[in-house]
């Protein structure tokens, strides 16, 4: 899902290019996000000179779904709102977040398996336990070979990580896969690694949240959440004892 919504948002800046900042990105997971060719569709749905909404969708090629049909995998509205000065008014109210220099480097593997999280590079600061974690990521791939990101996709490939980055319960024996992602901005992103400052929580009846504030090198960029499918397999002591 990190490389997909990243392409998504890559070909829709790329498609629909404008000099307006994005405030927020809803991402719907509605299936499986297939290998092989797919098309990614984008149009405006509300214009405007200073508030806009737009609307990509990524939809995978019918001889590569299994299905004979066309199928759409991910959907992302994005609310692209006209930039001004507001910085007499500017102001945060965001808990501080370690500096990188005190950061341990991490081998992300042992949190999460994959190839995507393997080609991460990351670091994390102290103090973290399962469900809570600050960490720091960085990668040399861009989001398409021999292409340079665009402003947004450069960030947005990072911030679906976050669920493997924070685990509360070993992935192998508890399922907790995210069926949205929304990402609110301050600001637009700089380029450079991404700061995650991770918050998971699973409730009492199979749903739970992960919860981030997200940080560059300018300093916090903006909030992200997903809503989380939690899952016990059949058979399993934990889910005997519910």
């Amino acid at each position: 899902m990190s490389a997909a919504s990243a392409l998504v948002v890559h070909q829709l800046e790329r498609a629909l290019p404008t000099d307006k900042q994005i405030s927020r990105i809803t991402f719907d997971i509605l299936g499986v996000i297939h290998s092989g060719e797919f098309d990614i569709e984008v149009e405006t749905i509300r214009p405007g000179k200073t508030i806009e909404l737009v609307e990509a969708r990524m939809v995978h090629r019918a001889e590569h779904t299994g299905a004979g049909v066309p199928r759409t995998s991910v959907t992302a509205r994005v609310w692209r709102l006209s930039s001004s000065d507001t910085s007499p008014v500017a102001g945060l109210e965001v808990a501080p977040f370690p500096d990188r220099s005190t950061f341990e480097p991490r081998n992300l593997s042992d949190l999460w398996p994959g190839g995507f999280i393997a080609s991460l590079t990351g670091a994390e600061a102290a103090g973290g336990r399962p469900g809570r974690r600050q960490v720091w990521l960085t990668t040399d791939i861009s989001v398409v070979d021999g292409e340079d990101d665009s402003t947004y996709a450069a960030f947005v490939k990072f911030c679906d990580s976050m669920n493997g980055m924070a685990v509360r319960e070993d992935p192998r024996q508890v399922f907790f896969p995210n069926v949205d992602l929304t990402i609110h901005f301050f600001r637009p992103p700089v380029p450079g690694g991404v700061g995650q400052d991770i918050s998971v929580g699973f409730g009492t009846t199979g749903t739970g949240i992960t919860h981030a504030v997200f940080h560059d090198s300018s300093g916090p960029v903006g909030y992200c959440v997903q809503s989380l499918t939690v899952r016990l397999p059949q058979g399993s002591k934990r889910a005997d004892q519910g």
